[in-house]
């Protein structure tokens, strides 16, 4: 085993919040779920990651019993849980440590935010020697509103907004942003290609 499937917050804090609406993917959990059964079958290390902050009483905060995973997601028994308070699923967790004991170089991420959670753990792995491939089409991520937009407005506000970047955008942007430097941009359908036809 020298490769792992990493899933990055793939979590019912997304799905309690307004925002959700405006997802670009609201079924990303069954290109996941894909994924999974990929990186099982070619006994792949499997880790599941949840960003929490506790004490701030949102969506993310553990007391608020939405830091789980998504429930159509299939994790296995012994397949590592661990919850992040930063970006990526480096700084604040023992990622680095649990791949390093199993001598696992090469990553495979995928989750929400495309270019938040996922493009900064892909871009961290790389600089720490990981070799990644990030898988574009299991990843999710919302409008982002211009710099100067008020926080406060409702989803019809921001999609109206010229200024707001459209979620398409975001992910076409993140692609070109990791491909060539940080990461291979691959599709779940490239990858159960290449597995061969037991995938």
């Amino acid at each position: 085993m020298t490769r792992a499937l990493i899933v990055i917050d793939v979590q019912e804090s997304f799905r309690a919040r307004p925002l959700w609406e405006t997802i670009s993917d609201p079924k990303i959990a069954d290109r996941v779920n894909r994924l999974v059964r990929l990186a099982r079958q070619a006994g792949d290390l499997v880790v599941w990651v949840l960003h929490s902050e506790p004490g701030t009483g949102n969506v993310f905060d553990p007391a608020s019993g939405h830091v789980r995973l998504m429930e159509e997601l299939e994790r296995a028994d012994g397949e590592p849980l661990i919850h992040k308070t930063s970006h990526n699923a480096f700084t604040t967790t023992n990622l680095q440590q649990l791949l390093t004991e199993r001598g696992i170089r090469e990553l495979t991420v995928c989750g929400i935010r495309t270019e938040q959670c996922v493009e900064t753990t892909a871009r961290v792995a790389s600089d720490l020697g990981h070799q990644v491939t990030f898988v574009v089409d299991a990843t999710a991520t919302n409008p982002i509103p211009h710099r100067d937009a008020p926080a406060d407005r409702s989803n019809a506000e921001l999609l109206a907004d010229p200024r707001t970047l459209p979620a398409e955008e975001v992910i076409r942007r993140t692609e070109y942003a990791l491909a060539g430097r940080f990461a291979t941009i691959a599709t779940v359908d490239e990858l159960e290609a290449a597995s061969g036809p037991s995938a």
